[in-house]
């Protein structure tokens, strides 16, 4: 017998996937007491770390940037449905979902990923270093797609508010997958290097020297990823109600949905990043941050493009002039933190200024 449990270990990580999969089955379209709701968040909240444990393995078995692009993608892809969901089962108010998630998850990315991991990683080391070829190419893409998709909308006079007409909106959905595509072909393929991790003399650092995974536990680890991001979504999905109703007792405005929804889906990178960074392997942390963006915009506003097609009521993507203030200062932050190719705790800090400034003006507008 004891033999019989060592050759078939089974770990929390491996089953908390299967367990959320059960909770999210049994409260599905169900009216939930506190209790169920208390047992749905810490459901929630396990998953999440079992996702991003499998999403180190996938990582360690294919190598930098591809671990990085799975989860930034996988996780996307969830934020996407998630969305669809909500707007789909939303009043006029779902309008202006997609717009404040996929800001949030712009804000939290570049600000609160990358801030945290710079914090962390100088913290340990002193300073940190990384390419600024390849952080400086995404913080580019980065900066085009929100601009294009979450700032013009504001300035157009063709259709009534900040929205785009059809020929427009066509337009910005193709733009941003002909970006994505373009910046998914350099990091992976063309210019590869300039995405790995690098030491203080911007030499590439060689790979982690521990053995990797098999292609069966990495194919496991994936297809339990997947599972764990899909009961993710759904967990958070049967959690809206309790949220909702949390953001209207605290006083705070409905578009801090969208805050809470973009924390949820990006917890498992914000831990990726911070694992990263406390390796001295910051260029990983800066592909899951503004990767993590790019696809966050790139994928999510083609999709909504397409869904609005059936989908009611206006879709209103324009940022107000206050958010457009906050991108604006957090681009050129950006900036100037990842051109040096190395940066400090000030650096850290100053992101992690940036988004509880974006914070407080999304509980107190």
């Amino acid at each position: 017998m004891a033999a019989s449990r060592r050759r078939f270990p089974v770990s929390w990580t491996t089953v908390m996937p299967v367990l959320a999969i059960v909770v999210l089955a049994l409260s599905w379209g169900r009216d939930l007491g506190p209790v169920p709701v208390a047992i749905v968040a810490v459901a929630l909240g396990g998953t999440v770390l079992a996702a991003v444990h499998h999403a180190e393995v996938v990582a360690h078995r294919v190598g930098e940037p591809f671990g990085s692009l799975v989860l930034a993608i996988a996780v996307t892809v969830i934020e996407v449905a998630l969305i669809v969901t909500m707007m789909s089962s939303g009043g006029p108010e779902a309008g202006t979902l997609a717009r404040d998630t996929v800001f949030a998850a712009v804000m939290i990315t570049m600000n609160g990923i990358a801030g945290i991991s710079l914090m962390v990683g100088a913290r340990r080391y002193g300073e940190t270093h990384f390419n600024p070829e390849g952080s400086g190419g995404a913080l580019a893409t980065v900066a085009t797609l929100a601009s294009v998709t979450l700032v013009l909308p504001t300035f157009t006079t063709s259709t009534p508010g900040p929205a785009f007409n059809s020929t427009q909106l066509t337009f910005a959905a193709v733009a941003s997958l002909l970006l994505y595509g373009l910046f998914v072909l350099t990091q992976t393929v063309r210019h590869r290097d300039f995405f790995l991790p690098v030491d203080s003399e911007g030499s590439v650092k060689e790979e982690d020297h521990a053995e990797p995974p098999s292609s069966k536990a990495a194919l496991t680890s994936l297809g339990l990823l997947l599972i764990a991001l899909v009961a993710v979504v759904g967990l958070a999905k049967v959690e809206s109600p309790a949220i909702e109703a949390g953001v209207r007792a605290a006083g705070f405005p409905q578009s801090f949905v969208g805050v809470v929804i973009a924390m949820l889906v990006l917890l498992p990178e914000t831990l990726a990043a911070t694992r990263a960074a406390r390796r001295d392997r910051m260029q990983t942390s800066l592909n899951l941050a503004y990767g993590s963006a790019i696809a966050s915009i790139g994928l999510t506003i083609p999709t909504i493009a397409l869904a609005s097609i059936w989908l009611d009521g206006p879709l209103l993507l324009g940022l107000g002039a206050t958010h457009i203030v906050l991108l604006a200062l957090t681009i050129a932050v950006s900036v100037l933190t990842v051109v040096p190719g190395r940066a400090t705790r000030l650096q850290g800090g100053v992101h992690l200024v940036l988004l509880a400034s974006f914070l407080v003006l999304a509980i107190n507008p």
